[in-house]
């Protein structure tokens, strides 16, 4: 079959021949047919600090799918050959502490597909039954690939109820746009999103952003009292950071109101200071960290809401065939794009 291979220690990825999986007792291969290009996917092909230590060539990489049973091995039971799946990339190790008290989706031996394991850059991929997800064969591959990505914004926008309250996402990366998605599917009254990209808040007021600030276009000052300005003077009632930048994350602490909540999702690329009394201790708020989705109650959420309508077609900007890889990273680092998605 043909691959997207990280063949050797160093910036790139070459499409190459590879050999077809062969499933073993508790394995399914899976005919990829989508599979989109995630920002993890991206420091791999950088080859930057982090990429240096965690990949250990060669490497198919790629975690984003769906596709189609064609081979399962002798003791699969929970999918057949013909079913239409997506797949959960954190494999967990259902041994530790972690994984035997319902917090599977913070396992301390957790695996990663495309990273730890061969991915879905390619034609096929195998796969432990155990991470499958069952998709509505409605929902076309450039959607029913993202619902790993997607998963993400659900646990962040959804670890508490958004119904008629206001939402601050700071980062209208794909994930954020994901989140504002989820968010007005799931009732918020107010959806504010602030990104340093204009292109990117075009997206944003797409999927069902209300209003749009560039942090760039004012002081921060200023933009705190819009922010308070838009929520007649309380503040938001929950923060979704999405970003990671240093600045934002300071926004979604002040934006919050007291007794709010605050949802990390972006890595900061360093240590991040933090006024500690005054931005959460004081304030009486909620901090959520987010690491994957939880196993599996976020897929059901997210199966639930694409039947309530969700819609985050306009965050797929690009789509290329495989050997086009190339021309998605650029994209994705220039910044002019929502999510790229590839064809095997």
């Amino acid at each position: 079959m043909k691959a997207l291979v990280k063949t050797v220690a160093g910036p790139g990825l070459t499409l190459t021949d590879w050999a077809d999986p062969i499933p073993g007792l508790h394995d399914v291969v899976v005919k990829v047919a989508a599979t989109s290009l995630c920002g993890t996917d991206a420091h791999i092909y950088r080859w930057d600090e982090w990429a240096q230590r965690r990949i250990h060539p060669p490497r198919v990489i790629g975690h984003e799918l769906c596709g189609h049973v064609v081979e399962v091995g002798r003791e699969v039971s929970l999918v057949k050959t013909g079913d239409y799946v997506a797949a959960e990339s954190h494999l967990t190790c259902g041994a530790c502490f972690q994984c035997r008290t319902g917090l599977a989706h913070v396992c301390k031996n957790y695996k990663i597909l495309g990273v730890d394991r061969d991915g879905s850059y390619a034609q096929y991929v195998i796969l432990p039954e155990n991470v499958l997800w069952k998709t509505d064969p409605n929902i076309p591959p450039e959607l029913a690939c993202l619902q790993e990505p997607i998963g993400n914004a659900v646990d962040a926008a959804l670890a508490e109820d958004l119904t008629g309250q206001t939402v601050l996402i700071t980062g209208c990366g794909p994930t954020g746009l994901f989140a504002a998605a989820v968010a007005r599917t799931a009732g918020a009254a107010t959806i504010i999103a602030s990104d340093v990209s204009d292109y990117r808040l075009g997206l944003a007021k797409q999927v069902g952003a209300d209003h749009v600030l560039n942090p760039k276009a004012y002081h921060p000052e200023q933009l705190a009292a819009a922010i308070l300005d838009i929520t007649a003077g309380e503040g938001v009632d929950a923060s979704l950071e999405m970003s990671g930048n240093p600045e934002a994350l300071h926004q979604a602490f002040q934006a919050v109101k007291n007794g709010g909540r605050v949802t990390l999702f972006g890595i900061p690329t360093g240590p991040v200071t933090f006024d500690l009394p005054n931005e959460m201790i004081f304030k009486g708020i909620r901090v959520y960290g987010i690491t994957g989705r939880r196993l599996f109650g976020t897929w059901y959420r997210l199966a639930g809401l694409f039947k309530a309508g969700l819609n985050i077609r306009p965050v797929i900007t690009h789509s290329f065939p495989l050997s086009e890889f190339a021309t998605g990273f650029e994209l994705i680092q220039s910044g002019q794009c929502g999510k790229v998605v590839l064809f095997p």
